[in-house]
């Protein structure tokens, strides 16, 4: 085949078996790969409805179409499977190197099943793989996991991708990572893999990846080149990443500060992407042919380590009220290396900080820790305790939802999440676009379902034309909102098929469905056109939500935290804005 490998490894831990079967050319055609082929595949699966830490519960890790190619920044993978936080469909995806040395490895996909009775590893060498004792690493972080099992495998120029103490230990939302720093962040996947007692899964590979039109498939990678270096973000993405959002957030009055009571923070020109960039950051680096090289090398009197991301950087500043950039940096290397998800962590502390402020929660009850806002001692503290499910960070690891129904007592108020999954450092009431998302993704608070920027960065011109209101363009509101996340989210799925970067492929308006047809007719070789394609994302969406529907997920979940809905910004460029949410999902189940 081209582009495709065509082949999924299946290996059941239970008995220790391994083969690999053929992907059907159908089965790619209705989900083009990466997060759809994984849905599909995962829908169909017969126990993709058993509880998501029994040994039954399917997970799958798949990779695009053209990854490996030379499609810039198309070397992410997606990690699938009923999530354990949410008890719905969860997915996760990350960037780095390891996608691309899977297909090199020779396949598209990797299915898990089983439970191993000991702590393994599967090492996958060129078409090759193996079960192998990863005793010896269980209890470790992923930075001494990578190291010790290269080592082991006489394999230093492999790929791996492992799980921390916090997946062995099941905290609901703990990650998988890969490359050290390439975090599978949302949703819990590194619980599943610690249930099943797989530690890691190291890849090697030396294929290569044959296009269909390799002159003209080169001629379409060097064109996206020079879109991504000509574009006017390219600069300021290649210095601060995502981090850019900090500055920018705080000057639209909603960067989250303390829980989001606040949309603005008085100190960020000491938490700010630029003051990181200034202060600690010494070099960048990139993903597998990626010529942004977003990613960052910090060094503090402390750390050294990569990131943080703007999710990260956020939770450990503003949103906990923290006004120290190096203290966050920490963190980031502390969850990074014991694979937690920052977001759902720091709202997670951030609910038991306001519920302290409402004398919610007892300092008994948080072992005499002292829940304040910017409490650097208490927050490290409690992120030690969440790893390791212990005294307190026990409640807090099961998730927010879940803490806040046992402590009661109106908790349940100011735990922000959607359908158990956590909110991320993005406030709605000054982004309608984006609550009107976090509402009706597949997996709960998640942004990246649609990323409807253009209601930031758009045209009203462009928006009258395309969606119908010049509103589309203006984040404040609420019009025209449905038929730009309607859009959006069919946008941002394409690139979670094609495992492109959303930074690239949807912020730089890198694709377009019609250019995307061109890249897999000319990469695969199949008969691909704009119908096709839409065909094949809304089969993916279609299956996600009809998974929802089966584990009891109704339009009523389709909502936000109270706050967002009832109490608006005081103060700023937001002022006195709340989210209409009603108003924009009468619009968008018009358009379904």
């Amino acid at each position: 085949m081209y582009g495709y490998t065509g082949k999924v490894l299946e290996v059941d831990l239970t008995g220790g078996s391994i083969r690999t079967e053929p992907l059907p050319k159908e089965i790619l055609l209705s989900s083009i790969g990466g997060r759809g082929l994984n849905s599909l595949m995962f829908s169909i699966h017969r126990k993709c409805l058993a509880e998501p830490l029994t040994p039954e519960a399917p997970l799958f890790f798949g990779v695009g179409p053209l990854t490996g190619t030379g499609l810039p920044a198309s070397s992410r993978f997606t990690v699938t499977a009923r999530s354990p936080l949410t008890k719905i469909f969860g997915h996760s995806n990350a960037g780095g190197h390891w996608a691309s040395e899977l297909k090199f490895a020779g396949f598209d996909q990797v299915l898990v099943t089983g439970k191993s009775d000991k702590p393994v590893a599967l090492f996958i060498d060129s078409g090759v793989a193996e079960l192998v004792d990863a005793s010896e690493v269980w209890g470790k972080g992923i930075r001494e996991t990578t190291r010790i099992l290269k080592k082991k495998l006489a394999a230093p120029d492999a790929q791996v991708l492992a799980i921390g103490q916090a997946g062995e230990n099941g905290v609901k939302y703990s990650c998988v990572g890969a490359n050290l720093t390439r975090i599978c962040g949302r949703t819990g996947m590194g619980a599943v893999m610690g249930s099943k007692n797989l530690k890691a899964v190291v890849v090697r590979g030396r294929g290569s990846i044959r296009t269909a039109g390799p002159d003209e498939f080169h001629a379409l990678c060097k064109k996206i080149e020079k879109q991504i270096t000509s574009h006017e973000g390219f600069e300021k993405r290649k210095l601060l990443g995502t981090t850019a959002l900090m500055s920018g957030l705080n000057e639209l009055g909603i960067l989250p500060t303390r829980h989001f009571q606040e949309g603005t923070a008085d100190y960020i020109d000491r938490v700010s992407g630029e003051y990181l960039a200034q202060t600690y950051n010494v070099k960048d680096k990139s993903c597998f042919n990626c010529n942004v090289h977003c990613s960052r090398y910090y060094i503090t009197k402390e750390v050294m380590g990569e990131g943080p991301e703007y999710e990260t950087l956020c939770t450990f500043t503003s949103r906990l009220g923290c006004d120290d950039a190096a203290f966050a940096l920490r963190m980031n290397n502390l969850v990074n290396d014991a694979g937690l998800d920052s977001i759902s962590a720091g709202e997670s502390i951030g609910w038991a900080i306001e519920c302290a402020e409402n004398n919610l929660i007892s300092k008994d009850e948080a072992d005499g820790l002292d829940l304040s806002w910017g409490n650097k001692e208490t927050i490290e503290t409690l992120l030690e305790k969440i790893i390791r499910r212990e005294g307190f960070g026990k409640l807090l690891a099961e998730g927010v939802r879940a803490a806040s129904k046992k402590i009661g007592r109106g908790s349940e108020k100011y735990a922000f999440h959607v359908k158990g999954l956590e909110m991320i450092c993005g406030d709605p009431r000054g982004l309608k676009a984006y609550g009107l998302t976090y509402a009706i993704a597949s997996r709960g608070a998640d942004h990246l379902h649609a990323e409807p920027f253009f209601e930031i960065t758009g045209d009203p011109k462009e928006a009258k034309e395309r969606f119908g209101t010049e509103d589309a363009a203006n984040r404040l509101a609420w019009r025209g909102k449905a038929k730009l996340v309607h859009w959006s989210e069919r946008m941002a799925l394409l690139t979670d098929c094609l495992t492109m970067c959303k930074n690239i492929g949807l912020c730089m308006d890198i694709l377009t469905f019609p250019f995307a047809a061109e890249l897999l007719s000319v990469g695969t070789g199949l008969e691909w056109d704009e119908a096709t394609v839409r065909k094949a994302l809304d089969t993916v969406l279609l299956a996600e939500r009809e998974f929802n529907k089966k584990v009891g997920i109704t339009e009523k979940d389709d909502t936000l935290p109270e706050r967002f809905l009832k109490e608006p910004l005081k103060d700023g460029p937001t002022a006195g804005s709340i989210v209409e949410l009603d108003k924009m999902l009468d619009e968008y189940r018009e358009l379904e």
